[in-house]
């Protein structure tokens, strides 16, 4: 029986003796990517042989002491080699979406601080987010706007505050780290549009980098994005609506992230559906060729392009709704239900012991 061990090869008997042994140098590098290696095609052996009385049997340490030390140091470089592996492309390209996701909530959050605190010195002023930003960094005060510029008018009769130095500098000074937070956000986009087409180019042609990069980082990986079926990639981002209607009874959500396709976002409401599980049968099978293949392939675009084609031609017109029968209220009261009987009320019209209401004599007898 052949072992392969962290610290060599053994040939073993049915006993479990050592009859062969092709030891490797006592160096922790080369025993900690030999250990890698071999966890990696799962060759080491998960239980059944003890590995200390092996090394103890073929000579490899002489000493439980030594075997303890050096497992323990080729332990720590194999943690370590590991760690320095997970920096791949597509977890780079996750921390771009992410820092991106929190740029944009910093800048929104900044931006309407900026609105509502310059608006009290320029009310009429009618620039929002990064446009805003670009003004106040620029001129600070409306006194310093120019002639020839559009806003000059508004602003030399403007019904604002006066604002003073100290002000104005805090205020341009805040606009102008507003700005370098929106010219962060375009470098974060611009890395992602440069890289998608090397991390995932198939996936990048069909979807585009944008929305790749965004799947990529739903998924956490491009190869665990690889290993969802169509039909999670369909609605992969609509969890909200996806966990309401496995709670309750309401309509399954037909497409999540992937609505941001001009595919999907063209489209009438009643051919979404449809084009959306089309996309994303043609996103798996780009993800997967990039994830084990790494190959452009263009006819995957092209067979989509002509299913999509297919599904306009065959749904030109919405589906007709299907008509409800109204049914006629039957005797009785409204709402078709029948009258109810009065309880213990006999054929004579007289309950058991209950006095006529008609009779005006009090119950006397005639």
């Amino acid at each position: 029986m052949k072992a392969v061990t962290w610290f060599g090869t053994l040939k073993l008997s049915e006993n479990g003796d050592v009859e062969e042994c092709s030891l490797l140098e006592k160096d922790p590098e080369q025993l900690a990517q030999h250990m890698l290696l071999a966890v990696e095609n799962e060759e080491l052996p998960t239980h059944g042989l003890d590995l200390r009385e092996l090394a103890l049997a073929c000579g490899f340490v002489e000493l439980d002491e030594d075997y303890d030390v050096l497992l323990r140091e080729i332990c720590i470089k194999a943690a370590k080699r590991q760690i320095s592996m997970t920096d791949t492309d597509d977890k780079r390209i996750i921390q771009a979406v992410e820092a991106m996701d929190d740029v944009d909530k910093a800048a929104n959050e900044l931006s309407e601080r900026l609105t509502e605190w310059y608006g009290v010195y320029f009310p009429e002023l009618e620039l929002t987010a990064e446009s805003m930003a670009r003004f106040v960094a620029r001129f600070g005060s409306r006194e310093n706007v120019p002639e020839d510029h559009n806003m000059f008018s508004k602003a030399s009769s403007s019904m604002g505050a006066e604002l003073s130095l100290v002000d104005e500098d805090l205020l341009r000074n805040f606009a102008t780290n507003l700005c370098g937070i929106y010219d962060t956000r375009k470098n974060l986009e611009q890395y992602i549009m440069a890289n998608m087409g090397a991390v995932a180019p198939n996936l990048t042609n069909i979807a585009g980098a944008p929305l790749g990069a965004r799947l990529i980082s739903l998924a956490g990986g491009l190869k665990k994005l690889a290993a969802f079926p169509s039909s999670t990639v369909q609605v992969i981002g609509a969890n909200n609506a996806l966990f309401k209607h496995l709670r309750s009874r309401a309509p399954s959500p037909k497409h999540g992230v992937i609505f941001n396709h001009p595919f999907i976002k063209g489209a009438p409401w009643w051919q979404r559906g449809k084009i959306a599980r089309a996309l994303a049968a043609k996103i798996s099978l780009a993800v997967r060729m990039d994830a084990y293949g790494g190959k452009l392939d263009p006819s995957i675009k092209v067979n989509l392009e002509r299913k999509v084609e297919s599904i306009r031609k065959a749904h030109p017109e919405p589906p007709k709704k299907q008509s409800t029968k109204v049914t006629q209220p039957g005797p009785g009261r409204a709402g078709g239900r029948p009258a109810k009987k009065r309880g213990g009320q006999k054929k004579g019209g007289m309950n058991k012991g209950s006095k006529n209401t008609n009779d005006r004599s009090g119950g006397r007898p005639a």
